[in-house]
């Protein structure tokens, strides 16, 4: 038999495929190569050379092209990569292609890694004085021609500079040029005293620098766990290490990436969804290259290569944000805690409201615990007061109370945050008349009201339609918005406050590249200002002239029927109550609500969140639900319901009959039509983890063989975060 490379394709198929090796070059494992398949092509990652296969000869096809003269993706990568792909039930070739830049999963050479720099020419320098351009243009000119600027710099100083630049080089205006990277310059900026906390922080995790392990950082929002990361990357720095940094949304890296440069004194690689591919794949490389020392990111950073890793840091550890919810479903955090122990480093989990998985691994003695529980700088803590609604007035949802706040803090030339996680304006349009309400068609759900666009929108498919002039059943022209989203809230706050600027900041509002640093970049210090906005504000932001958080909707959270929904309510309200007061003036935190008596408001104010976490974390034991034990969910989804019926009652048939295992369904999904699809699911639950490791891939295995299984479309997710 010949011997063959073993390929991982970009398809969701469980499976590697076999090929002849090119002609030229010797494929090493971790490398591209381009290969036939079907009557196309791929880029594939070699997983094994020189192997012996099954096939017949006369079956096998040649590789067409090695793409790498070195191996892309190191052993230590491959390693993990393997071990995701097996434990969340991946096919290999997507958690092969998730650790890749999109534009290096195509056949073109690697691009250069120098560092981009833009200058103006002798003809750009005569066409910006003699002010021949208009808009970005204009401003771009104006920017290089004080000199030539890198293009991490350039995308500080002017968002979305790109199309300019390429019109104007187009044009012969500018010029690009590649220079080796800059060594480490002196700072901007020196670190403030750390408080004892933090001190004590930095110096146990300091003294594990080269070894694994894992350390939870509890520390209160407003505690300074940024300072904490600061202070370890330049130790690492120092030691000529790597140091990757994880954070949950894409809106906390412009700030995150300023202060590390500030601080570090090093360029810092960007790696997330907003950029151009160029640019997500030279800074991969750079990283590869160990060029990179300090890389940012949100969840496919963990991807990264880090050929001299020091340190790796997952902040805000409890966010959703970090599981991937379709395709290959891994979870970054966890994914980083496997890295960490492969690449022989540790791994710092940060947030002031710890996952109840993070605190149980604390307490079965597998991470090690740190705390944070002043705030320094801060006066106090916020006061944090419950508003009972029952039987008040309101205005657009606003109790008196709220709004008196608001005004006060205004007054004093302070800023005001009134949370809602709810975007849009209303959620429902209603005829009085008839009963009738807009609803989609795709998803037998509300369509959410956007007046500033005239437009109805599904929050679930995504599907619009206009704004009907009267109501379509009975005609009647008095249609009426019922509930309260951001954009109605800011439209009565607009009109209670007109001479105070209401910023709204939700995904209607920050679609634009940079859009939120730009509009957070309009709040002076001293300056009073109104935000209205969702959970993008809970997270990371510093605002020192806020000084009250008003939350409206808590209700909604407190009567959900998945098992998660007190952990993340309560998680969301401490999250967002930390925006106010972080700087020398005292903070307040109301909380508006029609169940001032609820349990866990209740308790979440009198003892606070380590408390809550604690009394969460018995009932889950006591329930025997996770983090005290391990699930799988079966989805299914297709146009008829009888097929996605027929399609899980096989499912269930060909799991094993074991006692180990518990087994609720098949069962519509709570959120039963979607899109124009029926939607089904099946759970399978087990107290330990081995009882369903050793059957899953089998199961896997039977479920695409079943008939049934090509009339839906179906995904095994396991350790789930959502059971929609």
């Amino acid at each position: 038999m010949p011997a063959v490379l073993r390929v991982a394709l970009p398809l969701p198929l469980p499976t590697l495929f076999d090929y002849l090796p090119p002609d030229a070059g010797v494929p090493a494992v971790g490398s591209r190569v381009l290969v036939p398949f079907g009557r196309g092509q791929l880029v594939g990652v070699v997983v094994e050379s020189a192997v012996e296969t099954r096939l017949d000869s006369k079956r096998l096809k040649q590789a067409r092209r090695l793409l790498d003269d070195e191996a892309l993706l190191d052993a230590e990568l491959m390693q993990t990569l393997a071990w995701a792909a097996e434990y969340w039930l991946g096919a290999p070739g997507e958690a092969c292609a998730n650790a890749l830049p999109l534009a290096l999963r195509e056949a073109r050479p690697l691009p250069a890694i120098g560092e981009e720099y833009w200058s103006i020419t002798r003809a750009g320098q005569s066409a910006h004085d003699a002010g021949r351009r208009r808009g970005g243009s204009k401003a771009l000119l104006a920017l290089l021609a004080t000199g030539a600027l890198s293009a991490p710099e350039l995308g500080e100083r002017q968002p979305g500079w790109r199309e300019a630049a390429r019109r104007l080089a187009a044009a012969g205006l500018l010029q690009r040029d590649e220079l080796p990277l800059r060594q480490r310059q002196a700072p901007a900026s020196t670190a403030p005293p750390l408080s004892e906390e933090q001190h004590q922080a930095v110096a146990a995790i300091g003294a594990g620098l080269g070894r694994f392990q894992p350390f939870l950082l509890d520390g209160v929002t407003g505690s300074g766990k940024t300072e904490v990361y600061l202070a370890l990357i330049e130790q690492v720095l120092a030691q000529g290490r790597q140091a990757l940094l994880l954070v949950p949304e894409i809106g906390l890296a412009p700030q995150t990436v300023r202060r590390l440069r500030e601080r570090l004194g090093v360029p810092v690689e960007v790696l997330h969804s907003s950029l151009s591919e160029g640019d997500r794949a030279r800074a991969w490389l750079r990283a590869r290259a160990g060029s990179a020392r300090v890389i940012l990111g949100t969840r496919s950073a963990i991807f990264t290569p880090l050929p001299q890793a020091g340190l790796i840091i997952v902040d805000e550890e409890h966010d959703s944000s970090y599981k991937q919810q379709d395709g290959f479903r891994y979870h970054a955090r966890d994914l980083a805690v496997v890295r960490a122990r492969a690449l022989g480093v540790p791994v710092l989990l940060g947030s002031g409201t710890p996952s109840l998985e993070s605190l149980a691994n604390v307490e079965a003695g597998r991470y090690r615990s740190l705390h944070l529980r002043a705030r320094p700088g801060a006066v106090r803590a916020p006061q944090v007061q419950i508003i009972d609604m029952r039987a008040q007035r309101l205005e657009h949802g606003l109790s008196p109370a709220l709004l008196a706040a608001v005004g006060e803090t205004v007054a004093r030339g302070e800023q005001a945050l009134v949370f809602r996680n709810r975007r849009g304006y209303a959620p429902v349009l209603l005829c009085h008349g008839c009963g009738w309400h807009a609803e989609c068609t795709r998803c037998e759900r509300p369509l959410t009201l956007h007046a500033g666009r005239r437009r109805l929108i599904c929050h679930h498919c995504d599907q619009q339609q206009r704004v009907p002039p009267t109501c379509p059943q009975c005609g009647a022209a008095a249609l009426t918005a019922q509930g309260h989203g951001t954009e109605r809230l800011e439209e009565a706050l607009v009109a209670r406050f007109p001479q105070v600027p209401v910023l709204r900041v939700d995904r209607e509002t920050t679609r634009r590249k940079d859009a939120f640093e730009d509009m957070l970049a309009t709040l002076g210090d001293a300056q009073p200002a109104i935000l209205v906005g969702t959970q993008m504000l809970a997270k990371g932001h510093d605002l020192p002239n806020l000084t009250l958080v008003a939350i409206v909707g808590v209700d909604e959270g407190l009567h959900s029927v998945d098992f998660r929904a007190e952990e993340r309510l309560a998680q969301l309200v401490v999250q967002v109550a930390g925006r106010a007061g972080r700087a020398r003036k005292p903070g307040r935190v109301l909380l508006q609500t029609h169940q001032p008596e609820h349990p866990l408001l209740r308790n979440l104010l009198a003892r606070g969140y380590a408390a809550t976490a604690r009394d969460l974390l018995a009932e889950r034991r006591q329930s025997g639900l996770p983090p005290y034990s391990h699930q799988v969910l079966l989805r299914a989804e297709a146009i008829r319901r009888d097929a996605v019926d027929e399609f899980l009652a096989a499912a269930r048939a060909a799991l094993p009959d074991r006692s180990s295992l518990q087994i609720a369904g098949p069962m519509p999904a709570p959120m039963a039509l979607r899109a124009g699809r029926q939607r089904g699911q099946l759970l399978i639950e087990a107290a330990r983890r081995d009882a369903l490791r050793g059957l899953l891939r089998s199961w896997q295995q039977a479920l695409a063989a079943l008939p049934s299984a090509r009339k839906v479309r179906w995904s095994l997710d396991v350790d789930p975060i959502d059971l929609y």
